[in-house]
């Protein structure tokens, strides 16, 4: 197996690590902080508007505990419900963090089901992308507006395996095929896993990474979690590459009856 099986390249980066985290629902900064750790994630996603990495500097900021100097600082627009406020949102990520060019774009479409807002989604890509920015983007799991994302110059595309929060896993594996099997660029899940297994299947269905949040930071153990969903990225990638046995209507013996002894 060579080292390029289980490294991840965004946007000219390569990373050892095909898990990325959130930051946010932690007990604590330091909980976000050993759960970072745990999970071997190199990629950490930010919310510009709820949590601090300097725009208060009387708070205690999260890059005191992850740091960019060890992690890649991964803001996004979580809160956005237009192309307008996205982007004045990942503007000035880029200004606070000195700019850095990487975002996750996500523009929402109402407060109850934080599915993708598609049309204000893609205006706003193509206004990122033009201004310099390499932008990963939250969307929903439709193939034709994946690659529209992927056409206007999207260096990750994001669709979600079911609604942000829910834990309810994959629930439409046939569109996820169609958007891997077009894509030429990483697709990555956001939103939905909720255990390691939800984690396994993606990467075994050819995704490129996952990215998830709840699924650690509200489990009854987030570090022991953050551990399984590093280790079902791994199991779930090598599946993948390993190419799993073809499925079959009827039973076939593990022990085949031909060249028998006696």
């Amino acid at each position: 197996m060579s080292a390029q099986d289980h490294t991840l390249t965004i946007a000219g980066k390569t990373y050892r690590s095909r898990l990325l985290v959130g930051s946010g629902k932690y007990a604590s900064l330091e909980q976000t902080r050993d759960a970072t750790e745990a999970s071997g994630s190199e990629i950490i996603t930010v919310a510009i508007r709820r949590v601090n990495i300097g725009q208060d500097p009387k708070a205690p900021s999260l890059l005191d505990f992850v740091p960019p100097s060890k992690y890649t600082i991964l803001p996004n627009t979580a809160g956005c419900y237009n192309a307008e406020d996205a982007i004045y949102t990942l503007q000035m990520a880029r200004e606070l963090l000195n700019g850095h060019k990487l975002v996750k774009l996500e523009v929402l479409g109402d407060e109850k089901s934080l599915f993708p807002n598609m049309p204000e989604t893609l205006k706003a890509a193509e206004v990122l992308v033009k201004d310099g920015f390499d932008v990963m983007v939250y969307c929903s799991d439709d193939p034709i507006q994946a690659k529209m994302l992927e056409d206007i110059g999207c260096c990750a595309v994001m669709p979600l395996a079911s609604l942000i929060g829910s834990g309810m896993g994959i629930l439409n594996p046939w569109n996820l095929s169609l958007i891997i099997d077009q894509a030429k660029v990483p697709i990555i899940v956001d939103a939905g896993v909720g255990t390691a297994s939800d984690a396994a299947i993606a990467m075994e269905l050819g995704c490129d990474g996952v990215l998830m949040n709840s699924a650690i930071a509200l489990a009854k153990d987030p570090i022991r979690m953050a551990r399984a969903m590093k280790n079902a990225i791994v199991a779930g990638r090598d599946a993948y590459l390993a190419g799993r046995m073809p499925r079959k209507f009827a039973a076939s013996p593990s022990s085949p009856m031909a060249g028998r002894f006696v």
